[in-house]
C-alpha cells in the first residue's frame, strides 16, 4: 500500500530546532535566575540563530531595561513590536524606557497605543499622570 503525501501537508522540519529549543530554554531559566550577565549572552546567541523570538527579544530588552541601558532596550522592543504590535507589556517597558531617556512624546505615543488595546490597564494611568505632571 502506498500512501501519497499532499504537497501542503506536511512543514519541513528545521534540523536546528531541537538545538533551538534548549538554547532558549537554557537563556529563560538563566533570566528567571537573575543571572543577567550570562542571560543577555545567552539571549544574544539565541536571537542570532532565531532572530524573530518575540518572547527573546522581549526578555533581552527587559534586560537591557534592567541595566539602564534604554536604548539597546528600545531597539530589542520595537523589533518585539514588529510581531505583535500590540503587546502591552512590550509597549509598556518601552514607554518607561522612552522616560528615562527623557522622550515625553514617544512614551506618551506607547500609552495611547496601550489604551486602545487596554483602556483600564492601571500601569498605564500611573505613568500618563507621571508624565503629565
Amino acid at each position: 500500500m502506498t500512501i501519497l503525501v499532499g504537497l501542503f501537508s506536511r512543514t519541513p522540519k528545521d534540523p536546528n530546532q531541537k538545538k533551538h529549543a534548549e538554547k532558549f530554554k537554557e537563556f529563560k531559566k538563566l533570566a528567571k535566575q537573575k543571572k543577567y550577565d550570562e542571560a543577555l549572552k545567552s539571549g544574544t546567541e539565541y536571537l542570532r540563530m532565531v532572530p524573530n523570538n518575540h518572547d527573546a527579544l522581549f526578555t533581552v530588552g527587559g534586560i537591557y531595561y534592567l541595566k539602564k541601558k534604554y536604548k539597546t532596550a528600545i531597539s530589542h522592543f520595537d523589533k518585539a513590536l514588529e510581531i505583535g504590535s500590540y503587546d502591552v507589556d512590550v509597549l509598556l517597558l518601552k514607554a518607561y524606557s522612552h522616560q528615562k531617556l527623557g522622550e515625553k512624546k514617544r512614551a506618551l505615543q506607547c500609552c495611547e497605543k496601550i489604551q486602545e488595546v487596554d483602556p483600564k490597564n492601571k500601569a498605564v494611568s500611573e505613568l500618563l499622570s507621571q508624565l503629565n505632571s
